[in-house]
C-alpha cells in the first residue's frame, strides 16, 4: 500500500468514528440497567419494556412518522413539478422570482420560517377560519414548505442530466406526452424521486424549531418530547427508542441495497 495514502485513510477513519461511535454508544447504553446513561451497571432490556408503556413518547413518535410521511409525499409531488417547470420550460415570465421563492427555504433560518408561518396560520384562522388551531395540519404544511425546496434541487439535477432523445423517440413513435412522462421520464428519474422522498422524510422527522412554532398543545412531535426530556436528563427510554429507529433505518438501507444489486441481473 502506498504510504502517502495513510494520512487520507486516517482522516477518513476519524471522520467515520466521529459520526458513528456516538451512535454505537447510544445503542450499547440502551441495554444499560442503570437509570444513569453514563454509568454502566449491567445488561438489561427493561427500558424497552418501559418504552412500550410510555404513551407520551410513543404517541409523539407516531405523530412524527405520520407527519413525515405526508410531508415527504407532497414534497416529492410539488418539488417534481417545480423542477419540471425550471428545466423543461426555459425562460418564462416570473422565473427569477419563482427560483428565488423556491430556494429561499434552503438558506433562510428555521426561526424565521417558523415565526412567519405561525403568523400566517393565525391570520388565516381569523379571516377564513382555517386551519382551526395548530396541530397536525399546520406542522405538515410547514414541513412541506421547506422540504419541497430540497426535493426540487435533487430532481432538477437529475432532469438536467437526462437524455431527452429517449422522450423524443417515444413521441416520434406516436406516444402522447403524458404517456411519455409516465413510462419513460418517471422511471428514469425514479432514483432522484426516492432520494428526495427519503430526504424530506428525514428532514421532517428531525425538525424541532419550525414544529415548535406551529404545533399546538395536543400535537407534540418526537423531537419536541426528546428535547424537553433532555433538559431534565436523558432517559434510557430515549436510547431504546433511538436504537429501534436506527435498526429500522439500517434494515431499510440493507433491503434497498440488495434490491438495487439484483435489479440488473433480473433485467437481462
Amino acid at each position: 500500500m502506498n504510504r502517502s495514502r495513510w494520512p487520507l485513510y486516517g482522516i477518513l477513519a476519524f471522520g467515520y468514528a466521529f459520526l458513528y461511535v456516538p451512535v454505537l454508544l447510544l445503542i450499547i447504553y440502551s441495554f444499560n440497567e442503570s437509570r444513569l446513561v453514563t454509568v454502566w451497571s449491567g445488561f438489561s432490556t427493561k427500558w424497552y419494556g418501559e418504552l412500550i408503556h410510555n404513551r407520551q413518547l410513543l404517541d409523539a413518535a407516531w405523530l412524527s412518522i405520520r407527519i413525515a410521511t405526508v410531508n415527504a409525499t407532497f414534497a416529492v409531488v410539488l418539488g417534481t413539478l417545480a423542477a419540471n417547470a425550471l428545466v423543461r420550460h426555459g425562460r418564462f415570465r416570473g422565473r427569477t422570482g419563482f427560483e428565488l421563492l423556491l430556494t429561499a427555504p434552503l438558506v433562510m433560518p428555521d426561526v424565521i420560517i417558523g415565526l412567519s408561518l405561525l403568523l400566517l396560520f393565525v391570520a388565516m384562522e381569523q379571516v377564513i377560519g382555517w386551519p382551526p388551531g395548530r396541530g397536525f395540519t399546520t406542522i405538515a404544511i410547514a414541513h412541506i414548505t421547506f422540504s419541497m425546496a430540497y426535493v426540487a434541487v435533487v430532481v432538477r439535477s437529475r432532469l438536467g442530466q437526462m437524455d431527452r432523445s429517449l422522450e423524443e423517440a417515444a413521441m416520434d413513435l406516436g406516444a402522447r406526452p403524458l404517456g411519455v412522462y409516465l413510462r419513460i421520464t418517471l422511471p428514469l428519474i425514479a432514483p432522484a424521486l426516492i432520494s428526495g422522498w427519503l430526504l424530506a422524510f428525514t428532514l421532517s422527522l428531525d425538525d424541532l424549531v419550525i414544529a415548535s412554532f406551529v404545533a399546538g398543545p395536543g400535537s407534540t412531535t418526537l423531537p419536541m418530547v426528546i428535547y424537553s426530556s433532555v433538559r431534565m436528563g436523558v432517559s434510557p427510554q430515549i436510547n431504546a427508542l433511538a436504537t429501534i429507529i436506527v435498526a429500522v433505518v439500517s434494515l431499510a438501507v440493507i433491503i434497498a441495497g440488495i434490491s438495487l444489486r439484483r435489479r440488473p441481473a433480473g433485467g437481462r
